[in-house]
């Protein structure tokens, strides 16, 4: 039987010396693939990160770490001055005009006078109550009569075209009063003691 899906690569021969041969398999083994993918992680890297394999590392990655170093000290100088020239004076302004509001606020406040009001008793009370309730009963009683009359005054009519409608009986004059009786019953609430 054969395998359903089979791999097939083509290899080339590389010459290389003997010993160079023994150190890459040496160092193959320790990274743990073939050599194939091991060559091929090595070209990826040094092209990846724009390394010469004849540089060596150890100055360049001085010189980037200094340039780094450069860079933060830069951004520290920057900030430094941002605090030093904009926002030490815009707070030191903003705590003046709070202070200042402080100030005005102290010597403008004026504590409010509270009248005393009546003391009244509970029959007084529930006599207002009974006030308030016989003129609310009576302002129902005429928009009652008024909704009543109102009611009356309409009568269908059947139209030409399509359905009907309903038609007020009563002249401007009158439905003008219904109107404002309506409008006005709750404006006379108002009581003596004002409440």
């Amino acid at each position: 039987m054969k395998p359903l899906h089979t791999k097939t690569y083509n290899f080339s021969a590389i010459s290389i010396k003997s010993h160079v041969a023994d150190h890459f398999r040496k160092f193959s083994k320790k990274v743990g693939r073939s050599h194939t993918e091991t060559l091929e992680s090595m070209m990826n890297f040094f092209e990846g990160n724009q390394i010469s394999p004849n540089e060596s590392l150890g100055p360049n990655m001085t010189t980037m770490e200094n340039r780094l170093k450069k860079r933060i000290n830069a951004l520290v100088a920057i900030i430094k001055n941002i605090e030093k020239n904009q926002t030490k004076p815009t707070n030191t302004m903003l705590q003046l005009l709070f202070q200042e509001d402080k100030g005005k606020e102290e010597s403008s406040r004026v504590d409010p006078i509270f009248e005393a009001q009546p003391l009244i008793t509970e029959n007084e009370e529930l006599q207002f109550y009974r006030n308030q309730y016989d003129v609310v009963k009576q302002q129902l009683h005429f928009i009652k009569s008024d909704l009543q009359r109102l009611g009356d005054s309409v009568t269908f009519v059947k139209g030409n075209f399509g359905g009907g409608y309903l038609k007020i009986n009563l002249t401007q004059e009158e439905f003008k009063n219904i109107i404002n009786n309506s409008t006005h019953v709750h404006h006379h609430n108002e009581t003596k003691n004002g409440r």
